[in-house]
Parts: C-alpha cells; structure tokens; sequence
C-alpha cells in the first residue's frame, strides 16, 4: 500500500460541488431532507424495542432486516417521488431506481439494524444527496435520543433534543491520546484477517477503544467525543451520507489509501478529528497491511 503526500490524504470536499448549485435550491433540499428523516422515525420508533419480527438476508452470516428498516425506505422513496420524480434513489432495503440521474438520494433507513434488534441506541437514520455523484448533503438522524446532524454546503447544524449546539470535531493530533472505534473487529465479520490485524495494530497505539457504534460513532467523532473510525466492507447507502458531515465538522475522512471514499478496495473507511493524525493512521495502516 502506497500512502501519498499529506496534501492527498483529504480529498476533494464532498460538500464542495454545492458552491456550484443555486444555494436556495440546497437550503430546499435541506429541508426536504428533515423530512425524511421525521418519516423514517415514524416508522423506526414505533417498532424500537417492540420485539419486532427479524429477518435475515444473508445466507451464512446473520444480517438482520426488520419491518421498520422496510417500512421507513419505503414512506421515503414514495416522499421523494412524490416531490422530485426525476431524481435518482439507491436504498439498503429496495436497491436504486433511476439511478442515472444527476440528483440521487441515498437512503439506509436503519443504519446499525443489529443495535435496532438489541434495544441499543447507536443505531441512526442516513440520509445523503449526490449531485453528479459527489455526497452534497448528508444527515445522521438518531430520533430515540433526539439527536440530528445535518451537513449542506460545508456547515454543519446538530441539534439535541430541539436545540442547536456549535460543534466541531476534537482537534486530536496525538494517536496515543486518540479515542479509537469500529462496529465490530472480529475477523470475517466486516475485516477480512489482514484488516482486522491492521486494527488491532492501530488500537494498540491508541488511547481508547469502543466498539458496536455503527454511523453513530462517526457522528460522534463531529462532537468531539471520538478522534478515529476505521471500518471496512461499507456499501454507499452505508457510507454516503458520512464524509459530509465529518468534513463540515472539520475532519478529514478517505479510504485507508487517502482517496476518496468509495474509490477503490472493499469500503475501507478512516475518518479522524485531524489531518496529522489521519496522515498517522494512514501510515500505520499501511505498514500493517504490508506485512
């Protein structure tokens, strides 16, 4: 693995393509956004610690699916082709449908669906905008502990239980007073055997680890309360919605090469609290992986 200079670790600012979109048409997409997330929470809230019916999608591994993970995408596909029927929509639970289009929104309406089925709170509503492929806006919406977190045009709004804080991510330059996480590092769970060694490589460095935080952690760290994710083996629904809202906050996320997320390998995401110790984590990461 090959890391570039420091200059390429943070790529292109997801949000940036919004400087070329009338800004009142953001503000309005914005919104319209909110609104699928206060839908989807209709849906997930009602069903959270219910004891509600579990599916399983994967064939030898357990992937849970539940009728609120189906229901909540479905009530948002029929808002948004109701109100913008020429855009393009990629779901978790009903795959993409004009997905050519320049306008995609990408939607996982239950990210962290183990959490959800175990009464745990991380669990989080996704949310994001591509114009011409590039995630414009993003949103992290956790409505059990009335948390929301909203990136449009490089400014990020969190707002706990009705009311707006300013945040930012922590600043972190030191990796040995990081504060690490990943959902879950067991081998052949999200890491294959070299990634899961490349993280506990990294956690042995580190401050603190926690783990099973799924998007949530992320949105953790735009708080300041986390300084590294390392995950791998994310989709887009998975994903898009993040970078976004880490960059708005002042971080820096890529893949474990310093390239745009998505570009390449099997979803490997970084996300840190600062440029130094992102190029730190890269670095380590790649020493790891070339053993």
């Amino acid at each position: 693995m090959v890391i570039c200079p420091m200059p390429c670790h943070k790529p292109k600012a997801w949000g940036s393509v919004c400087g070329m979109i009338d800004q009142d048409m953001m503000a309005q997409y914005a919104k319209f956004a909110e609104r699928l997330a206060d839908a989807a929470s209709v849906e997930t809230l009602k069903r959270f610690r219910q004891q509600a019916d579990v599916y399983n999608k994967a064939g030898v591994c357990f992937d849970p699916v539940t009728d609120a993970d189906r229901e909540a995408e479905q009530v948002q596909r029929q808002l948004i082709n109701a109100a913008y029927p020429d855009h393009g929509i990629i779901g978790e639970e009903f795959g993409a449908e004009n997905e050519d289009a320049t306008y995609r929104w990408v939607l996982d309406p239950i990210d962290g669906t183990r959490a959800y089925v175990c009464g745990v709170a991380s669990w989080t509503t996704l949310i994001s905008l591509e114009v011409d492929g590039v995630p414009s806006l993003g949103v992290i919406d956790q409505p059990f502990t009335e948390e929301r977190w909203l990136a449009v045009g490089g400014q990020l709004t969190y707002t706990a239980r009705g009311k707006r804080q300013k945040v930012g991510v922590s600043g972190c330059t030191d990796i040995a007073k990081a504060r690490l996480t990943t959902t879950d590092p067991r081998p052949a769970a999200y890491f294959s055997k070299a990634e899961a060694q490349a993280f506990d490589d990294l956690a042995a460095k580190v401050q603190l680890v926690r783990f099973s935080l799924d998007a949530y952690g992320y949105a953790l760290l735009a708080i300041g309360e986390l300084d590294i994710v390392m995950e791998s083996g994310l989709q887009l629904h998975d994903y898009a919605a993040l970078g976004p809202i880490v960059e708005a906050a002042g971080g820096v996320i890529t893949n474990w090469r310093g390239d745009p997320p998505g570009a390449e390998g099997r979803g490997e995401i970084l996300a840190s609290a600062s440029e130094e110790l992102h190029e730190a984590a890269l670095a380590n990461i790649s020493r790891s992986m070339a053993v």
